[in-house]
């Protein structure tokens, strides 16, 4: 990025400015070793363009991964969760004889435990069982088709030798060897074979068999499995040596390029003007901004996401994402996420890891200010106002899409980079600025697929190139330029390959394609339906920035082409910005996602085109009244839109921010309708002066006009000099509107994040929280969410009764042990709030519901029910009462006896109680008082002194634990009493209850610790960046003790995009363990739905991990070992 002294570049007479287009003849001579850097310049760019292309093709060292399991003599299960789900193939052994003397219903081997969902559907099972006939058989199944079925009798034919059973990519085989039947007939077969993807799913090895009951000989069986590991490999030396080969080439053809840029024999100057270093107050205003909302303000929905990959990414040997497609590498794009590795290696804290945010958000800035705004024209170098638009829109487009560790902000700064870049080329007339933008959009474009929009900033300045690039081909001849030019523009591949093969990187992509989402370019339409929507997708903050760009840019290109420049702005940069922005919207068609975070990408552009907006709107452009009320009632209507949604951000960003829940309005008046209202005024307005009913000259200057004709009333601001000024500043409507708006915006949402900590304090907010990682404090939600480590702790003695009895021991009619359905299902929108019908198609109704809570039955608790008990609830100590029935409904009441309140302590501020069934209206309440009468062993009876309903979060009508914080009831009173009342006779109104208990709570911090392996959900990571993700290597993953989920709409879309089905982590945590939810409470937020905490229980609680056989092979970039799954 060099720039040369050429002149005064865009500088002009009063409104007009130069076209910095119009080439000056500049004289190209050669100079003295010229034909030695012209020879450089091919062999070194050349050089690089041909490595790089060669770098998916070299070799890397492929890391292999086996399990070889043997049965005898322990007969010990082991687990290997498979991250690909399925093995490269699975060979299995074992002798006839011993196979024939195996105990009735008994799984010789499975490939799934006992209790997994798709141990039949989904794995590879050999079991004995029987015939339809009832005869007893040894029997090979693999996801639900039965390949053999032989009789006992058959397996003890001396013939019979071994069962093999081989599965491999294309075919699976089961045969057993030495026996010889007719092909023909299918009641006698001892082979199988099934042609086609039949690889079952590998969480372990898996036996029935013990050292006791297992047949002499049969210790000799053998499972061998080899691992899906194509991803995790590095580079041989060959591979490494090449490409730092490549890199050196590639920079230094750019040298000699630079070089033969002189032979217009003018001087090289500054790569970074002085100026940069001279700050002006908006530039403080914006950086201050940028970093007191880095403490305060919205993170994005993919922090977490981003920070676990960048977390596991070391100990997996490769940036994988995480929670879909099968472990597959981010490549081809992603190496930004590279820097997030290294970030996190020193600190997971929320400030630290979104350091590089907020770096990109001051450098974006300063570009804009001291490379785009002086290339706009004379007005935007002296005119102060088109600056303060452009750093409010600026600003409202980073807070609202760029605060945190997404690729957006890199993005939006590769678009800007390589526009300036292009600029200072066409302006210098020197080609290494413009190979440098080449280099620059190849990088963006490998941060995310956004980085497309940067071809578009390519695109708008390729003719200007082309003719340098022509006029210099002339003296130096094309090889010398095109070679750099080659070698700049796909040094990503460097990147892309670096660890990774070509074979590999594609597989990825098409695993990618497959699962999706991957939407075409006419599904478009669903980012502006999200946009559109009341969602954080659609909140003020992210609707207003992306309508008035929109406006912005409508406005410059209908003035544009009203009058073939904008006056006061320089031609050439303005028509190129106008085609930067509008190729980005085209180009953004292309993504194969359409989320409402990619509008990030265009705040810098932005901000570049709200200074040329206002220039636009000034006195010349918009010199008629009617054209001005037009603009307002434009402006109007973009607030007017942006106000109709609610002030809603993602996760604990939203918590304790005003309307989050509701539209803005001030006074109880919605602010959509006084913009609605003053758009239709504008509009009146403007027609009423286009019909001449209203004088198309403003009162301003009509007063003049009598001023100038009665010379009594004539002032000093009626000078000539005067006049000239105030003609000047008063035609048009300048920039003031747009700026006080986009400001207005910018404060609101800056007020709101600092209501947010003081409304939430004590309580959890994002601000506070990243005020406390500064003071070492960075567990963020860790330390606020509270957990019952032990639910049965705090179970509330019944005075004067049993547990069997103490719920019933009052009023009982219609309430009975057994008094719940057989299953409870909770509705898609009570699960799942609006996500739910987002991916309706694709996710399950209870997608957004605790493990456990959905009924069913279990062991008999001590009031006799066989209801299944939810949160580990103790049956030998838990009874239960509900008012469920089949058949004539009746109503139910329910007063329990009186349960001791404990003495009142500092880690048990809560009394909680497990309810289910539809709770409203007062249908279940707690009593609380203190003894009547007292005789000689106790009190006998009790004075009730109030009541309190229980914060119920939902969702209903599955389990949930209804709590009331103790400091809500007097400090004098001794005992409680559950009071539930079932008025209602619809068959789906009912109600369930368990007694109260007053649990021990600690901080999830100190229960999960940060040392166990966790699967966190991508929703909440950037909030426990203390708790340990697990991790994977080899292919093969560890297994989590826990699981963190967000709250009920949020994990609805994290449990659909982890699924089996997207190849997520629960492909093979559900075939592996069971998740038991554990009560969790948000310290003093009582009633907020934080999210969800749930203990993992394996399902062969005696099976160990497998050990894994590693190793190493050489793979050249095209060789793969078939298509996974």
């Amino acid at each position: 990025m060099t720039a040369e002294r050429t002149g005064t570049v865009g500088r002009g007479d009063d409104d007009e400015v130069r076209d910095t287009d119009v080439e000056r003849p500049l004289g190209l001579h050669p100079y003295p070793g010229m034909d030695r850097d012209r020879r450089w310049a091919v062999i070194t760019g050349f050089l690089g363009a041909v490595l790089a292309i060669l770098a998916g093709f070299l070799p890397v060292h492929q890391d292999t991964t086996r399990v070889q399991w043997t049965a005898g003599p322990d007969y010990a299960s082991v687990t290997a969760p498979l991250v690909s789900g399925r093995p490269l193939d699975l060979t299995i052994t074992a002798p006839c004889a011993p196979l024939a003397q195996v105990p009735e219903n008994t799984i010789v081997f499975s490939t799934l435990p006992e209790g997994a969902p798709g141990r039949i559907s989904d794995g590879l099972v050999v079991q004995r069982a029987e015939d339809a006939a009832g005869d007893p058989v040894i029997e090979v199944a693999v996801r639900n088709i039965t390949l053999l079925s032989v009789p006992l009798s058959t397996l003890r034919d001396p013939g019979c030798e071994t069962l093999n059973v081989r599965a491999e990519t294309g075919i699976l085989v089961a045969e057993f060897t030495g026996l010889e039947r007719d092909p023909d007939d299918a009641d006698d077969a001892v082979r199988a074979a099934v042609p086609g993807a039949m690889r079952p799913q590998v969480t372990g090895v898996f036996t029935d068999l013990t050292p006791v009951t297992a047949p002499d000989g049969l210790g000799a069986s053998t499972v061998e499995v080899t691992v899906d590991s194509r991803y995790s490999s590095s580079p041989t030396a060959l591979k490494l040596v090449l490409m730092v080969i490549g890199v050196l080439a590639t920079l230094a053809s750019v040298v000699f390029l630079h070089r033969l840029d002189g032979i217009d024999g003018r001087s090289h100057r500054r790569f970074v003007p002085r100026s940069w270093s001279r700050l002006s107050g908006v530039d403080g205003v914006v950086i201050g901004v940028l970093g007191f909302w880095h403490l305060v303000g919205a993170n994005t929905s993919d922090d977490g996401y981003l920070l676990t990959m960048a977390r596991s990414a070391g100990p997996s040997g490769y940036m994988a994402n995480y929670f879909r497609w099968l472990g597959s590498p981010e490549s081809p794009v992603g190496w930004y996420y590279e820097i997030l590795r290294v970030f996190a290696e020193i600190s997971t804290a929320s400030p630290w890891m979104r350091l590089p945010t907020l770096l990109c958000g001051i450098l974006s800035w300063l570009i804009i200010s001291r490379e785009v705004v002086p290339r706009l024209g004379r007005l935007a170098r002296t005119w102060r106002g088109p600056r303060w638009t452009g750093a409010a829109l600026f600003l409202a487009f980073w807070m609202a899409f760029n605060n945190g560790l997404r690729p957006e902000p890199v993005i939006a700064l590769g678009a800007l980079l390589t526009w300036s870049l292009v600029e200072r080329s066409i302006a210098t007339r020197r080609l290494v600025p413009g190979v440098a933008a080449i280099g620059v959009a190849a990088f963006s474009l490998g941060a995310g697929p956004t980085g497309l929009m940067c071809v578009a900033a390519l695109a708008a300045g390729a003719r200007e190139f082309l003719s340098m690039a022509r006029r210099r081909a002339r003296v130096v001849g094309w090889a010398p330029i095109l070679g750099p030019v080659l070698a700049v523009g796909l040094a990503l591949l460097y990147t892309v390959f670096a660890d990774q093969t070509l074979a590999a990187v594609l597989e990825a992509t098409r695993i990618r394609t497959e699962l999706g989402p991957s939407l075409p370019w006419y599904g478009e339409k669903e980012r502006w339906e999200a946009l559109f929507g009341v969602s954080a997708d659609g909140g003020v903050a992210r609707r207003f920035p992306v309508l008035l760009m929109l406006m912005c840019l409508v406005l410059v290109t209908a003035v544009m082409l009203r009058r073939g420049k904008i006056p006061g702005a320089a031609a050439g940069p303005s028509r190129r910005l106008i085609g930067v922005l509008a190729g980005s919207l085209l180009f953004l068609v292309f993504t194969p996602t359409k989320w409402t975070h990619h509008f990030g990408v265009f705040a810098g552009l932005a901000g570049a085109l709200a200074v040329l907006a206002v220039i636009a709107l000034r006195s010349s452009t918009v010199s008629l009244n009617r054209s001005r009320w037009l603009v307002w009632a434009a402006l109007c209507f973009v607030v007017g839109l942006s106000t109709a949604t609610n002030n809603t951000w993602w996760y604990v960003s939203d918590y304790g921010i005003p309307f989050s829940d509701s539209f803005p309005a001030v006074g109880g008046v919605q602010v959509q309708y006084v913009a609605f209202i003053g758009a239709l005024v504008c509009l009146l307005v403007a027609g009423l002066i286009h019909s001449g009913i209203v004088p198309e000259e403003p009162g301003a200057a009509l007063w003049r006009r009598v001023r100038r004709a009665a010379p009594f009333l004539r002032t000093h601001a009626d000078t000539p000099a005067a006049r000239r000024r105030a003609d000047g500043r008063s035609r048009g409507i300048g920039g003031t509107p747009l700026t006080v708006v986009a400001f207005s915006v910018v404060i609101f949402e800056l007020v709101s994040a600092v209501t947010a900590v003081f409304v939430q304090s004590p309580a959890y907010s994002v601000g506070r929280g990243n005020i406390r990682a500064l003071s070492g404090e960075p567990c963020a939600l860790a330390d606020s969410v509270l957990v019952e480590e032990d639910s049965n702790d705090g179970l509330l003695s019944a005075v004067g009764a049993g547990p069997e009895i103490s719920l019933g021991a009052g009023v009982v009619n219609g309430f009975a042990p057994n008094g719940l359905p057989d299953s409870i299902t909770v509705d898609s929108a009570e699960a799942s709030g609006a996500l739910a019908t987002s991916e309706s198609g694709e996710r399950d109704p209870g997608d957004g519901v605790d493990a456990g809570t959905t009924g069913g039955r279990g062991a008999v608790t001590v009031n006799g029910s066989t209801v299944a008990l939810p949160f580990g609830l103790d049956p030998d100590t838990t009874p239960v009462l509900g008012s469920y029935r089949r058949g004539p409904q009746v109503a139910a009441e329910l007063t329990s006896a009186w349960y001791e309140l404990p003495a009142r302590s500092a880690n048990r501020p809560l009394l909680v109680m497990a309810a289910a069934g539809r709770i409203g209206n007062g249908a279940l309440r707690i009593e609380y008082g203190r003894p009547g009468r007292v005789g000689a062993t106790g009190p006998t009876d009790f004075e009730v002194m109030g009541s309190t309903t229980p914060i119920d979060v939902g969702p209903a009508p599955a389990w949930r634990n209804l709590r009331i914080p103790l400091d809500s009831i007097p400090e004098d009173a001794q005992v409680v009493r559950v009071v539930a009342a079932d008025g209602n006779l619809d068959p789906d109104q009912w109600l369930a209850v368990t007694p109260p208990r007053n649990p021990r709570l600690r901080t999830l911090d100190e229960v999960v610790g940060h040392t166990d392996p966790v699967l966190i959900d991508w929703v909440v990571a950037l909030a426990f960046p203390c708790q340990r993700p697990f991790v994977h290597n080899g292919g093969v993953a560890e297994i989590p003790r826990y699981r963190i989920l967000a709250d009920r709409e949020s994990s609805s879309a994290a449990n659909w995009w982890q699924s089996a089905g997207g190849g997520g982590p629960l492909l093979w945590t559900r075939q592996t363990v069971e998740a038991i939810t554990v009560p969790t409470y948000l310290d003093h937020d009582w009633a907020r739905d934080w999210g969800s905490l749930q203990r993992f229980e394996p399902l062969d609680p005696d099976a160990t991990p497998a050990e894994l056989l590693r190793g190493s092979e050489v793979r050249w970039g095209w060789t793969t070992p078939g298509p996974m799954n």
